[in-house]
């Protein structure tokens, strides 16, 4: 394991470990047993258990299912667990062209409390641009690359899977961890950017439930905390 995934995994120890001391504290105070929690929550004592003991990876459904169970908001409950410093987390580039999927995506993000910085890019051009430090984002260069990649594939100037090809072909971006934005699974472009090594996808309009799927799978889980990403 390389540097940086050794710093992301012991964040996402960290944050897991203080959310269940939190949740457990919690339940005390409400005076319920793990049973009664999983019950509230509509989920299993053993995952209650496991929660409690930060041995269990969480999502954010099962974060909103144990807020209304311990009877606290949501955005209250990651406020209060939170440990990380946000300028450490790493960023995310959303590539989107459309302005409506970019605030559906932005409220979907701003209902995770999402932590992560959010660069926008609105077309292929600027998204190379960006992640290769060139033009106006010639400045960047020497800082981190995103963690993530969300790419629309259907996009102005360069399209998407172009796009996605540059990526994969050079060593300093084949890494980085591609979501593709589609409106279907069933698309020849879509099924060429997973074959090119997109990690997973979202099919648009994308929303909070959606975002919240895949979040496990891309390491964001963790990210999570009371910052407003909006701001």
């Amino acid at each position: 394991m390389n540097r940086n995934g050794h710093r992301q995994l012991v964040r996402g120890l960290s944050l897991t470990a203080s959310l269940g001391a939190l949740v457990r504290s919690r339940r005390f105070r409400l005076g319920i047993s793990q049973e009664e929690l999983a019950e509230r929550a509509g989920l299993h004592r053993t995952y209650i258990a496991g929660i409690e003991g930060g041995g269990r990876n969480i999502t954010l459904k099962s974060i909103e299912k144990l807020s209304q169970g311990l009877q606290i908001n949501a955005g209250a409950l990651l406020a209060e667990s939170d440990t990380t410093p946000r300028r450490d987390l790493p960023s995310l580039l959303l590539v989107e062209s459309d302005p409506r999927e970019l605030e559906s995506m932005m409220e979907a993000f701003g209902r995770a409390r999402l932590a992560n910085e959010i660069h926008i890019a609105r077309d292929g051009n600027a998204a190379l641009d960006f992640l290769f430090c060139r033009g106006k984002y010639g400045g960047r260069r020497g800082e981190p690359l995103p963690q993530v990649v969300l790419l629309d594939l259907n996009l102005p100037i360069i399209p998407g899977l172009l796009v996605l090809r540059r990526l994969k072909a050079d060593k300093q971006t084949q890494m980085i961890q591609v979501v593709v934005l589609a409106t279907s699974t069933q698309d020849e472009h879509f099924v060429e950017a997973m074959r090119l090594g997109a990690a997973t996808y979202l099919i648009k309009p994308v929303d909070f439930q959606s975002f919240s799927r895949i979040t496990p799978q891309l390491g964001l889980v963790w990210t999570l905390c009371h910052a407003n990403p909006l701001q």
